[in-house]
Formats: structure tokens, C-alpha cells, sequence
């Protein structure tokens, strides 16, 4: 993979704007790929990805392109709530988690030596369409034309926002991994979501991911509108690891702070003929969840498979179901309106289903049948309010 000044004014068969989870895993495809060997790829990042900014966690149960960079895999998580508390056993899933550096590492190893892709470092200001295809300019005013462009910076919804009819929320957290000098944690075990803690009329839990008895990733999680002073968040991992686990000393060797997304503000497929939208900016951050990578992995493979069949991307390249679109803006509606909700509905679904179901349901991969099984679960009343507010068309408010 080359990087040099040479490419500017060069033409392309496709431009990749932004190095992160969606463009490596859309170069990643292509290069995996045999149909598409010809292609010359141009990637577009604004740095060098060079640190472990983050992780991606996700459940499978079939092997995956990246099962080598697994940094730890589980096969139980723990549910928790007042009154309510189960370990599952995961049977066929497995629940995974990927190091940002690990990823970025193998991606760009894995392109090294491929004399298809070409990598330059810069931002991208204008990507348009042309009758041609895609025409791209960065900030110190180089220029690429490419076939097609596949744009994954993120998208500016402060400008987008539309608040009388979409839902804007960020689920948001602060993260440590910390070691501790005693054996603590179930490294077997996953605290999916511990809803223990007082919700503050939002929905606010724990979650930890244990690597070993004594080190782990513990992380105070919202789903709001707003993010909070840091401190808070902090505060509310001490208390957990002091009144929960009883842990009075530890280490804090890393720490992950993030605050991803949550709308039904439409994020479209793309944008014109010739630029494909990717990652959050192509709505692959599930509305409800704010789980990606998987969904990431899977919007490349439906692009990949149709530019090696017919040489153009899909018409419906996400494959999104309206069904689960619509599940989804219900859930979001809940959390803006009444956000302490979410933890009963959370219980309920945990309570009252098999994880299996679970797991598609939330993959959008249950049938007609089985949606209405998971629906029936929870109680009606706090979705009958959501569905009259999406009915006429504009968001819930707190009540």
C-alpha cells in the first residue's frame, strides 16, 4: 500500500474517506476479494491510528474476519436489576471484544503490501458527485477523482437536528480498566447491564468486561440526552466497585470515555449516485443500542458482494427493515420521555425470553413471530404512549 504525494490528481475506482472501523472494514473487504483485485483504492484518513482509542464489543455465533484480534471472548453475561438477577449462558453466541490498535494494526498489515491501495492523511472538506463518478478535495487543497466514494466521517447532527420529529439521544460513557491485587472478577462472565444503581430518571447502568479475576473493564453507561461532568461518572464507578464489589484499592491502568449517537433522525444510504455513506454516518450504529461493528461488517459485505457481481453498490446496500426501524424509534421515544422505564423494559426482556431470541431480535434477524413474542413481553403501556406520539408524527416528551 503506497502513501505518497504522487496520488493527488490521480482517478480512482474507489475513495475511502476516513481510516476508522467502517473504511478499514470496507478496504478490508475489498481486499479479501479475488473480483475486485483490479481496483485501485484510494483511503482518505486524517491520522495515523496510531493509539488504542477505543474498543468494539459485539455477540456472534459463527466465526468472524477478525476472530484472530479478539482481545477476549465470553460465554456467559449477567443481567441485574432490583428484584431481578440472572447469569446466561450463551450457548451458541459468543460475546467478543476488539482493541481499536489491534484492529487498526491488522488492517493496515493486511494492505501493506497490496499495490491496489493507495493511503494519504488528510481531511476531506468537499466530496461531490460528478456525471463520472465522485470528486474529492481536502483542506490543503489536493484533489481526487474516483468511480465511487465511500464516505464514513461522521455526520453532523447538531446542524441536522430536527428535535419536533426525530429523537436525539447519545448513549455515553466513562470507562477504567482496572487490576486489583485480589481475585475479583468472573473472567467466564460479562456484566452486560447492571441497573442497580439509581436511574435518575434516565437509564443508567454498569457494565464490565473481566480479562482476568483481577483486571477488567468497568464502565458507567447512559442512555440520555446529554452527557454529564465527568466526575459524576466517576463517582458512580467508585461506588460500584466499593459497594458492590467491596474493592478498596486498585489500579486504574486505562481509561475509554465516548459518547455514541442515538437518533431516528434518517441517516441516509447515500448520497447521490456515486457516494455511499458508511459506519454512523450511514446508520450503522443500531438506534437502540449504539452496538456498530457488526453491523459495520456486514453493510461491507452487501457493498463488496454487489461491486464484484455488477460493478455498482447495491440499491438497499444496509438491508434495514422498517419493522425494526420502527422498534427502535419506540425505544428511543421511551428513553427521551421516560427514561427510568428502560430499566423494567430491559428486566422484562431478560426475564421473559431466551437470550437466543435476544440476540436476533436485536440483530433484526427474528421473524414476524418472534417479534411479536419479544413485544408481548414487555408491558404495553409505556409503547401504546410512544407509537400515539410517532403517530402524529413528533417526539414524546418527559411526562
Amino acid at each position: 500500500m503506497s502513501s505518497t504525494a504522487a496520488a493527488t490528481n490521480s482517478e480512482f475506482d474507489y475513495l475511502i474517506v476516513g481510516g476508522g472501523a467502517a473504511g478499514l472494514s470496507l478496504a478490508y473487504h475489498i481486499a479479501q476479494e479475488p473480483r475486485l483485485a483490479g481496483k485501485k483504492v484510494l483511503i482518505i484518513e486524517p491520522d495515523a491510528k496510531m493509539q488504542n482509542d477505543r474498543t468494539w464489543s459485539f455477540w456472534a455465533d459463527e466465526p468472524g474476519m477478525f476472530d484472530d484480534i479478539v482481545a477476549h471472548e465470553w460465554r456467559k453475561i449477567a443481567f441485574r436489576s432490583p428484584g431481578f438477577e440472572r447469569v446466561i449462558d450463551l450457548g451458541r453466541y459468543r460475546y467478543k471484544t476488539i482493541n481499536g490498535l489491534d484492529y487498526y494494526r491488522f488492517v493496515q498489515k493486511a494492505l501493506a503490501d497490496n499495490p491496489q491501495f493507495t493511503r494519504v492523511h488528510g481531511n476531506v472538506e468537499q466530496l461531490e458527485n460528478t456525471p463520472a463518478g465522485t470528486h474529492a478535495t481536502t483542506a490543503n487543497g489536493d484533489a481526487y477523482t474516483a468511480r465511487y466514494a465511500f464516505d464514513s466521517r461522521p455526520p453532523n447532527l447538531a446542524q441536522l437536528r430536527q428535535p419536533e420529529k426525530h429523537r436525539y439521544l447519545l448513549q455515553h460513557f466513562v470507562g477504567w480498566e482496572i487490576e486489583t491485587e485480589s481475585d475479583v472478577f468472573d473472567p467466564a462472565t460479562v456484566e452486560f447491564m447492571d441497573f442497580r444503581g439509581a436511574q435518575q430518571h434516565e437509564a443508567r447502568f454498569i457494565y464490565v468486561l473481566p480479562f482476568s479475576p483481577r483486571k477488567a473493564l468497568v464502565e458507567y453507561t447512559l442512555f440520555s440526552g446529554t452527557v454529564l461532568p465527568k466526575a459524576e461518572y466517576e463517582a458512580a464507578i467508585r461506588t460500584y466497585l466499593s459497594e458492590t464489589l467491596g474493592l478498596k484499592t486498585y489500579r486504574i491502568v486505562a481509561e475509554e470515555v465516548g459518547a455514541i449517537p442515538m437518533t431516528d433522525h434518517p441517516l441516509p444510504a447515500r448520497n447521490g449516485a456515486h457516494i455511499i455513506n458508511l459506519g454512523t454516518r450511514g446508520g450503522r450504529a443500531k438506534p437502540s443500542t449504539g452496538y456498530a461493528f457488526k453491523r459495520i461488517q456486514q453493510h461491507s459485505a452487501r457493498l463488496i458482494a454487489a461491486l464484484a457481481t455488477t460493478g455498482h453498490p447495491p440499491t438497499n446496500a444496509t438491508g434495514d427493515k422498517w419493522q425494526f426501524q420502527l422498534f427502535d424509534t419506540l425505544l428511543l421515544d421511551i428513553m427521551q420521555r421516560r427514561g427510568e422505564t428502560t430499566r423494567d423494559i430491559f428486566r422484562q426482556l431478560f426475564e421473559r425470553n431466551p437470550v437466543e431470541r435476544i440476540f436476533r431480535f436485536l440483530d433484526e434477524q427474528t421473524s414476524w413471530a418472534d417479534n411479536l413474542r419479544v413485544m408481548n413481553s414487555v408491558s404495553a403501556g409505556p409503547f401504546m404512549r410512544s407509537i400515539g406520539q410517532v403517530l402524529r408524527g413528533r417526539p414524546g416528551k418527559r411526562s
